[in-house]
């Protein structure tokens, strides 16, 4: 046995880039692995003993230290070599752990260790081995260092990071990770990709930039209800949600996790087309079928069959298109517009509203029979004030993505002071802002687009209030947060009530 095991991070440049410098300096001959924290002491102790020996690059050392000396005491015991190296230095707190300095290596920690403060693992890795030469070195620090062009080389290797995240969280494939370092450590152009790399990177454009973001219990709740009604692919599903929330991100990773996933994904808004030109859309037509109807098309049905059909703002649909709509769902066979035979057709039927549709439906604005219809399964995505712990994350996956760097903990507090009206869609477009815009202040980017948006409200100053008051009272007291640009001290004054009393209206 003399083969090496590499374990690296997820989800950063530094960790694909410093693989492959590690790879390099290996000459090839080493098996990688993708670990969380979490997961180091595991991998460790099961993967670990299959070695000669294990290079464990830039992964946290904060969790689970007494698990992670127990599997490196074994791997020691079988004479296994264990290396740890970073571009950062180790948290002080777990220094005395780790580290081997005035220890003896049989006792404590890793047999070797550098965590050099340079902030590059691709410095670290390199200045360890000492083998590599410097134009690869630069070639490797390059593609450590975010790129804001996603379509170089060098950008898009940086997109398989997040490709590589996706296949694991989302496919259960973890070899796509090892195949992108491999690819990179070798050179190999994007053009010349192995076969599952660029149907992963393809796969990943298609689904994976629609993945929600998160880490609240609530949005976990809906990933569960997301592969619930994936799995059963001729149960119709309805989204309900705010607008902005991400309801059509929704629809396309039920389809990207269903059987129907290599079929269409075929987005249509309901509120796009005038009520008349409804039927044509939904079936299309035949040639001579009206006075411009020049050649044959085909419908939003039939661009669909054998995969997804999504249709958002569904309560705008009128009464007469909802009919129509309805008895092709119940029939499973369309008729163009002009034509007289029926077209079988296999549509999965994923729907979307902002609306109450049970309310509508009381009213007489939609119909019963529909509504039953189409809610076989019910998801609700919860609007972005509920779930405040996501702000961060999601702001900084996006900022990351683009490749703009990372966030500061001090952008990331200002940007979750805020309540966000037009949830995750009103998020981003605050963050192009402040990139457009140059702006590292955030609370005083968040300041100015309340200022700028104060008025954005109903018109006629009313609010459709609930009818519980303590109900009424959370939106009021929002109301006036909002009034006051989101100071906690005015809106307190203003309201005459306690921070502690304010923070529990505002967080809940």
């Amino acid at each position: 046995m003399n083969k090496n095991l590499i374990l690296t991070g997820w989800s950063k440049n530094s960790y694909l880039a410093g693989a492959a410098t590690a790879l390099t300096a290996l000459n090839g001959n080493a098996d990688i692995v993708g670990v969380s924290m979490d997961a180091l002491a595991g991998v460790l102790a099961k993967r670990g003993p299959d070695y000669s020996a294990v290079y464990v690059l830039g992964v946290g050392l904060t969790k689970n230290i007494p698990q992670i000396l127990t599997a490196l005491k074994t791997l020691k015991k079988k004479r296994i070599k264990t290396v740890w190296l970073s571009g950062i230095r180790v948290a002080p707190e777990f220094a005395a752990e780790v580290c081997i300095e005035g220890e003896d290596p049989a006792k404590r920690g890793f047999d070797e260790l550098l965590d050099e403060p340079c902030g590059s693992l691709v410095d670290a890795i390199a200045r360890f081995f000492g083998t590599i030469n410097e134009e690869d070195v630069r070639f490797f620090r390059s593609c450590e260092q975010p790129v804001a062009d996603r379509s170089s080389s060098v950008g898009k290797y940086q997109t398989l990071v997040n490709v590589s995240g996706y296949m694991h969280r989302t496919r259960g494939d973890d070899s796509i990770y090892d195949a992108a370092i491999r690819a990179l450590y070798m050179r190999v152009k994007p053009t010349m990709w192995e076969a599952k790399l660029r149907e992963a990177f393809e796969d990943y454009n298609r689904y994976g930039r629609r993945e929600l973001a998160g880490v609240s219990k609530a949005m976990a709740k809906v990933r569960r209800e997301i592969l619930q009604a994936a799995k059963y692919e001729r149960a119709r599903v309805l989204i309900l949600g705010e607008s902005g929330t991400g309801k059509e991100t929704v629809a396309t990773q039920i389809h990207a996790h269903s059987p129907r996933k290599n079929g269409p994904f075929v987005p249509f808004n309901c509120a796009s087309v005038a009520p008349n030109l409804l039927e044509d859309r939904f079936f299309g037509h035949e040639r001579g079928a009206f006075t411009s109807a020049d050649s044959q098309r085909k419908g939003l049905f039939e661009m669909a069959d054998h995969g997804t059909l999504f249709l958002d703002e569904i309560a705008e649909m009128p009464m007469e298109a909802q009919a129509i709509l309805l008895r092709a769902l119940e029939d499973g066979k369309i008729v163009r517009v002009g034509g007289t035979q029926e077209i079988s057709v296999d549509v999965r039927l994923v729907a979307a509203t902002n609306k109450n549709l049970p309310k509508m439906v009381r009213e007489g604005k939609f119909r019963a029979d529909l509504y039953q219809r189409i809610s076989t399964i019910v998801i609700d995505v919860p609007p972005l004030r509920d779930r405040r712990e996501d702000i961060a994350e999601i702001a900084s996956g996006f900022w990351l993505d683009m490749g703009w760097g990372r966030l500061t903990r001090e952008q990331c507090d200002a940007l979750t002071e805020y309540d966000y009206p037009g949830n995750v869609r009103e998020l981003i477009n605050i963050l192009d802002r402040a990139r457009a815009l140059e702006e590292t202040d955030f609370a005083h980017l968040i300041e100015e687009h309340v200022r700028i948006n104060r008025d954005l409200g109903s018109s006629d100053g009313k609010t459709d209030l609930p009818e519980k008051l303590n109900d009424a009272i959370r939106v009021h007291v929002k109301a006036v947060f909002a009034r006051h640009g989101q100071n906690l001290g005015k809106t307190c004054k203003a309201l005459g009530i306690s921070l502690n009393t304010l923070k529990k209206y505002l967080r809940t």
